[in-house]
């Protein structure tokens, strides 16, 4: 089954986009080659979008509808998908993370997958009952891990995570001891960096939930997940958005050594 064929763009908007791009393309007898010097991008990129390996970004759509004198069509198209739950959202993400130059993460529920020991990732798969599967899943996440042991590994990755997720007893106290203790760890390595959020500042940028921002050279995504599915952002405006946010998080953040401090004390009340 090709890349094409494996769209579906009844139920999912940016295979829509992708599938209409086609049809638009082919209606103007126009070759993937041509799309490309009116996007000025190169040709692989234009496959990428048709193919829905990649996503239209909003100033080639803005492109495509004054040349071709679509009157908005996929500028339009391209805000419902923005707008959209996306039901492969994760595939599109994980691909992200594991080229990313950075990672900025903000957890509100439970500890990052990057920084989640095995224990804890298999405890927190079984509490949910929807895993027929749990070790395959297991692996699957303890696999992205490795974006930690790449030839040329982030040059930052940053979690900003509630206190309460560091006291939620995850797989009993030995569990969540040792996941405690992996994060004090991942805390002293080179460009990681771990800060928590205070129980005492109940009100701040993060109560909407958990979210992250990736960078890959110049390019940014955002993602935030939702029950049967998420949001993978890179429209530049809702992008700055979520980095204010980010950063107004990190304001109300404990330093570095003052969640070190709080990890020791909450192992040591654990024991």
């Amino acid at each position: 089954m090709s890349r094409l064929d494996r769209l579906d763009p009844d139920h999912n908007v940016w295979h829509w986009l992708a599938v209409d791009l086609r049809v638009w393309r082919l209606e103007r007898n126009l070759s993937q080659a041509d799309v490309a010097r009116i996007c000025e991008v190169d040709n692989s990129t234009v496959s990428n979008w048709e193919s829905g390996t990649a996503k239209l970004p909003q100033r080639r759509a803005e492109t495509l509808d004054r040349v071709w004198k679509t009157r908005g069509h996929f500028t339009r198209l391209r805000t419902l998908a923005e707008s959209s739950h996306d039901p492969n959202w994760f595939d599109q993400y994980t691909q992200y993370e594991e080229r990313s130059d950075t990672i900025s993460a903000y957890s509100a529920l439970v500890v990052h997958a990057l920084f989640q020991t095995e224990d804890y990732a298999r405890a927190l798969i079984a509490g949910a009952q929807i895993v027929d599967d749990i070790e395959a899943a297991v692996a699957t996440r303890m696999a992205r891990q490795g974006v930690f042991n790449r030839p040329e590994p982030p040059d930052e990755v940053r979690l900003y995570v509630r206190q309460t997720v560091l006291e939620d007893p995850v797989g009993g106290p030995e569990v969540m001891r040792a996941q405690l203790a992996h994060l004090l760890d991942m805390s002293q390595h080179r460009g990681v960096v771990i800060r928590a959020l205070a129980k005492a500042k109940a009100t701040h940028a993060g109560v909407d939930g958990s979210f992250t921002i990736l960078r890959i050279g110049q390019a940014e995504y955002a993602w935030s997940s939702a029950v049967g599915g998420g949001r993978l952002v890179s429209d530049p405006a809702k992008l700055r958005e979520q980095r204010l946010r980010y950063d107004r998080i990190g304001d109300d953040a404990l330093s570095r050594d003052s969640t070190r401090s709080l990890l020791r004390e909450l192992m040591e009340a654990m024991k």
